[in-house]
């Protein structure tokens, strides 16, 4: 039932409003590069272009020779040598890195787990707090909106009764006013009839 007045609605907008072609030109061109990065202009290009992505380069992994040429050559294999070491000090750091890991990383993580607990508990107690207050407030205003409501039919009582008393009067002024014309008729037909007795 939503749904169809929803769609209703839609069609109904639809036959209103006839854009024009180009019912967007009042605002400024978008500039679709201005928070682009230099790895992501390059990344576009490339896809622009079509190439493939570049592979995950093992090269540092590598431990290569010295070249065909410079198998004699003590200063391509010290390179060599330098390269192997320095590779294997990087894999010794990773190892190092993973036993400091294992040793004291599930410390960290639940220190950081309480300290998560802490302030989802801190955060709940606030919000808690504020739902109160608004329940209070909210209560506040209930009362404040009831005890108005009564004053305010209390008000359109007195209101009512003294526009009635007013009428009441109003009817009986005019009620007197008539009596008083037909007094006053009287008596005037009264000193009529006297005056003609007298003549």
């Amino acid at each position: 039932m939503l749904q169809q007045q929803a769609a209703a609605l839609v069609e109904e907008e639809t036959r209103r409003y006839r854009p024009t072609k180009n019912y967007l030109s009042y605002l400024p061109t978008p500039d679709f590069s201005a928070f682009e990065t230099e790895i992501m202009k390059n990344e576009f290009d490339r896809l622009a272009a079509r190439q493939p992505m570049d592979l995950l380069s093992m090269k540092r992994y590598e431990l290569p020779a010295p070249p065909s040429g410079q198998k004699n050559d003590i200063t391509a294999w010290q390179e060599c040598v330098n390269n192997s070491m320095a590779q294997l000090e990087h894999q010794a750091i990773r190892i190092e890195n993973l036993e400091l890991m294992s040793q004291y990383g599930t410390n960290a993580w639940k220190v950081y787990n309480d300290n998560l607990a802490f302030m989802i508990e801190v955060a709940q107690k606030e919000l808690q707090k504020f739902r109160k207050q608004i329940q209070d407030l909210n209560w506040q205003r209930k009362n404040d909106q009831l005890a108005g409501g009564a004053k305010l039919r209390e008000l359109e009582s007195n209101w009512v009764s003294l526009v009635s008393k007013n009428y009441e009067i109003e009817r009986a002024i005019i009620h007197l006013e008539n009596e008083i014309g037909q007094l006053r008729q009287q008596q005037g037909d009264e000193n009529k009839e006297n005056i003609r007795q007298d003549f």
